[in-house]
């Protein structure tokens, strides 16, 4: 990588626009970077770290994305900017870069934010012109990374060489040297297959530790289940012998629980011996206990029957009495239904004498059925009267019919006059009303002609206006395209003009040695014309004609798309004429209007027409119901006179037959009621006459009845017989006692009942309780029993499961001990490993070895050979071990940690490693060539012939055509060397100057 030009513009202390031109002061190899602290020699720096990663080192970054990097002494106008120019890879780039800025906005006050920017370009040799390859600050970023191989940490650590940091690098311990070796060698991949295998320690840790607390879950069960018949170990989840421990200990429990189950065995069928027995004793106590008090019972119900005997014998006594009383029931229920027959018959008979006159209060059956007759007699003469009546009624009904009639020929008269005498007005006003949509239909078509210009008017009006617009727009392109047609064209005679001057070099590249010159015909060809940077070729040429060609033929398109715009807006203003838009519009709105107006109105033409038509059949119909009414008129006179002669006979008729009431059929219905209660009456005499015989033949026989049973009147035979429940309630009762007294008897005759009443007393109480001792043993044996049975299976069931949890974790456990053993090698933390020394410390001494020897090489020149830089792997105390870094000392031979150097030593060796690193990143980045160095500061704590040997061998860095700048303070550096580039402060921003070159 070497650099070759850099700009900035208000970075950093410089307000302005600063150049640095680095291929210049490269000439010498050495140059100088110097000027007063706060000038801004490290910007300088940071400005070249910027152009090529986007950020600096460090907290000079500060915050808002890069906006502190602005110059506080620049212009509110003048934008930050960086632009580098340097070759890397065999590529020549530019990288321009402006961090985020806010300025002033261009309308208004105030301040707005513009974004970072960001372009990198490739110069094309053979075009002698720069090529855009980016804007994009990810890609950009990438692309120069890739390229250099090197992150920002490792560009700062190798480029430009900070001495304060590898001072404190040789007296760091290695902790620190670890970190700073790691950024710039990027071990992260070996520090993350430590992190890897702990994360799989843990993992395998964790999944091991799950799977014994399982175990130790399972072991807890089975102590549960075993009770004390198990103890468990001692032991945590992951430590080693839980499962052997727990395996042993199920073991002895289900052992334990067998021998428990047999024993249960024995003790259950002992305890069903002892309660069948029991249970045999109690039903002979029971039995005993049952015949005592049967015999007992039956005594007692003998001395109840002996105190009953009395009344026994009284019911015997009334049952007998009952027996002959029901040979007289047959009479008795002879007379009762006789006098209930002969109540009813009276009753009748009182309930029909009520409702007659008094006339006939005392007339018998015979009287009250003359009576009858003579009534139904009459209401037979009513008859024709009745006939007379519904005629009459007919009459009057078709007289009010002639009424109503009448009424309604009037109305209708009257209506129809009413009518007739306004249809002069109605005709009139119809006719008006059709005249007037007939008018308006007229005025309609004759504007509805009107409308369609007046439109076709107004749009070309429109489309004239859209078209001296599109006129405006094309005269524009037209006169942008012969621009650029002009400018193509004078591109194209350039290029052309270019390529005549330099054609002989595009002829000799077709010579070939003994073939003629095509211009001169020579076959020999001692010096050919060369081809100078940026000659154009034939393809260059064609290039350019072909696009002065495009633009001429974009130019005649738009000429003709003029011409056509231009003839459409002739043709739309012919049509359209001169008025305005405006104008047209209001004309055609207001035609709209009118024609509306006129439409509106024509369209009751039909409606008026029609309403005519149906008024002129109204009155047609009106004139015809006048006449019609007359002759109706006429007719019910005579129709009327004839009713009211016919209504006069049937009236005299009717009274005659109605007498003092109102109507024939008021005296057909007094005549009805009259026969209905003489003949009601008449019944119910005879049957009250026949019922008091057959009640007085009825008392006859129940006396007769009576005398025969042995009753001395029909009342005491009448008082002895029973109902059917009196009776079965005292049969009951008589069967009752008879039925007792014959158990009695039986059981006082049983040989066993009495057998034992002869023995002493049964205790039931005591063989219950026997008996029930004997069920409480036998339900705890078989309790005990059941429960050993189920501690038994459970203990199998969790021992296989244990069984095969053990099982399963074997192959995890160990897998365990294998990743834990790798993992403990790789943090340095095993037994195994006796350095302590971590894996990325491990990789970083073989790394830290080869900076030692690359350091070695230039630190024995700039000591005369007295210093060594080794590498130590030997651990520091309780620390670890990898990283150490000593120097030896060729005067005493001895060999001592960099920390003991004194402040120059601690310099040239700090530049030595400073150097060493460099060629190192440089090799692990792929070989990148570094021909730009920088070197900040140290160089006051050296003697003159220390930084003679030092300077020495920063110019001997040339050979490798490198240049090296140096940033110090150092006066005498001054002198020494002469490629100076000098930062000089002042009040409006630093600037800078380039001296000793050319």
């Amino acid at each position: 990588m070497r650099l070759h030009r850099l700009t900035l513009t208000a970075f950093g202390p410089f307000g302005g626009t600063q150049t640095v031109d680095f291929d210049d002061l490269s000439t010498a190899g050495l140059f100088l970077l110097h000027g007063p602290t706060g000038a801004g020699k490290t910007s300088v720096l940071d400005a070249v770290c910027y152009a090529l990663y986007g950020s600096v080192p460090g907290a000079r970054q500060g915050g808002g994305q890069g906006t502190a990097l602005r110059s506080d002494h620049a212009a509110p106008a003048t934008r930050t900017e960086v632009t580098l120019d340097l070759t890397v890879a065999g590529r020549r780039l530019e990288v321009t870069r402006q961090p985020p800025w806010e300025r002033p906005k261009k309308r208004g006050t105030g301040t707005t934010l513009d974004k970072a920017q960001t372009w990198l370009r490739e110069y094309d040799a053979t075009a002698g012109a720069w090529k855009d390859l980016s804007r994009s600050h990810q890609e950009i970023g990438e692309e120069i990374t890739q390229l250099l191989g090197m992150s920002r940490e490792q560009f700062c650590q190798v480029v430009l060489l900070p001495q304060g940091d590898f001072a404190r690098f040789l007296r760091a311990d290695a902790e620190a040297r670890g970190k700073l070796l790691g950024r710039l060698f990027d071990t992260r991949r070996f520090a993350d297959v430590e992190k890897r295998l702990a994360e799989r320690r843990r993992t395998t840790e964790t999944q091991v530790r799950d799977g014994d607390a399982e175990l130790l879950a399972d072991a807890h069960r089975m102590q549960q289940a075993a009770g004390d018949a198990m103890e468990l170990p001692e032991l945590a989840p992951g430590e080693p012998g839980l499962a052997e421990a727990v395996l042993g200990a199920a073991a002895v429990a289900r052992s334990t629980a067998r021998e428990q189950l047999t024993v249960a065995a024995c003790t259950l069928t002992a305890a069903e011996s002892a309660q069948a027995a029991a249970g045999r004793a109690l039903d002979d106590v029971r039995e005993l206990a049952r015949l005592q008090r049967r015999f007992a019972e039956a005594r007692e119900r003998a001395a109840r029957l002996e105190q009953g005997a009395e009344a026994y014998r009284e019911a015997q006594a009334l049952m007998e009495r009952a027996r002959k009383a029901e040979a007289v029931a047959p009479a008795l229920d002879l007379r009762e239904s006789s006098e209930a027959e002969h109540r009813r018959a009276a009753a009748a008979e009182a309930r029909a004498r009520a409702l007659l006159p008094e006339t006939f209060a005392d007339a018998g059956a015979a009287g009250l059925a003359a009576a009858a007759r003579r009534a139904a007699e009459e209401l037979g003469g009513l008859d024709s009267a009745r006939r007379a009546e519904r005629r009459l009624a007919e009459l009057l009904d078709e007289r009010a019919g002639l009424d109503r009639q009448e009424r309604a020929d009037a109305d209708l008269l009257q209506e129809a006059e009413a009518w007739l005498d306004d249809w002069e007005e109605t005709h009139t006003a119809l006719q008006t009303r059709v005249d007037t949509a007939q008018q308006a239909a007229a005025l309609a078509e004759q504007l509805a002609v009107r409308r369609e210009p007046a439109q076709q008017r107004l749009r070309a009006a429109r489309l004239r206006d859209q078209l001296a617009q599109d006129t405006d727009r094309a005269v524009e392109r037209v006169r942008t395209a012969q621009d650029e047609t002009l400018r193509a064209k004078q591109h194209w005679l350039d290029l052309k003009e270019q390529r005549l001057n330099g054609i002989a070099a595009e002829l000799a590249a077709h010579l070939t040695d003994g073939a003629p010159c095509a211009v001169c015909g020579a076959t020999e060809h001692p010096d050919p014309a060369r081809k100078v940077a940026g000659h154009v070729d034939r393809e260059a040429e064609e290039h350019a004609l072909t696009g002065y060609q495009r633009a001429d033929e974009q130019r005649a398109e738009d000429e003709r798309r003029l011409a056509v715009v231009r003839e459409a807006l002739a043709a739309a203003t012919a049509e359209a004429g001169d008025s305005p838009t405006e104008q047209l519009a209001q004309e055609a709105a207001e035609l709209e209007g009118r024609y509306a107006q006129a439409r509106s109105a024509a369209a009751g033409l039909h409606a008026a027409q029609e309403r005519l038509r149906q008024a002129g059949q109204e009155h047609e119909r009106r004139l015809a119901a006048r006449q019609e009414t007359a002759v109706r008129t006429a007719s019910r006179v005579g129709h009327r006179e004839r009713l009211d002669r016919e209504r006069a006979s049937l009236e005299e008729e009717l009274d005659r037959a109605r007498g003092s009431l109102d109507s024939v059929a008021a005296r057909a219905a007094q005549l009805e009621r009259r026969t209905a209660l003489l003949t009601d009456a008449a019944d119910t005499a005879r049957v009250a006459e026949d019922t008091a015989q057959r009640l007085k033949d009825a008392d006859a026989r129940l006396a007769d009845a009576a005398f025969r049973a042995g009753f001395e009147t029909p009342q005491a035979a009448a008082a002895a017989l029973l109902d059917n429940a009196a009776h079965r309630e005292l049969q009951r009762r008589l069967d009752a006692w008879q039925h007792e007294d014959a158990a009695v008897r039986a059981v006082l005759a049983e040989a066993d009942t009495a057998a034992a009443a002869r023995e002493p007393q049964a205790d039931l109480e005591s063989a219950r309780q026997t008996a029930d001792e004997a069920d409480r043993r036998l339900r705890d044996a078989a309790s005990a029993h059941d429960a050993a049975g189920r501690r038994c299976a459970e203990l199998d069931r969790l021992s296989a499961r244990a069984t095969a949890s053990v099982r399963r974790l074997a192959p995890l456990r160990e897998e365990y001990d294998r990743v834990a053993r790798m993992a403990g090698l790789a943090a340095g933390t095993s037994a195994d490993n006796e350095r302590r020394m971590r894996l990325e410390s491990y990789v970083l001494a073989a790394r830290l070895e080869q900076v030692a020897a690359a350091a070695t090489v230039r630190l024995r020149r700039m000591s005369s050979g007295r210093y060594t830089l080794v590498h130590s792997d030997d651990r520091t105390g309780r620390g670890r071990s990898g990283l150490g870094l000593h120097v030896v000392d060729a005067w005493t031979g001895r060999e001592r940690d960099t920390a003991t150097l004194s402040g120059g030593e601690t310099f040239f060796a700090s530049l030595a490693l400073a150097l060493g690193l460099a060629d190192v990143v440089t090799d692990e980045a792929g070989g990148v060539r570094l021909d730009t160095l920088f070197i900040d500061e140290g160089f006051g704590s050296l003697d003159d012939q220390t930084l003679d040997e030092v300077l020495d061998v920063l110019d001997s860095l040339r050979e490798r055509d490198r240049s090296v700048g140096i940033v110090s303070h150092v006066a005498d550096l001054r002198r020494r060397i002469h490629a100076q580039l000098e930062v000089v402060k002042g009040r409006s921003g630093s600037t800078l100057r380039q001296r000793g070159t050319g």
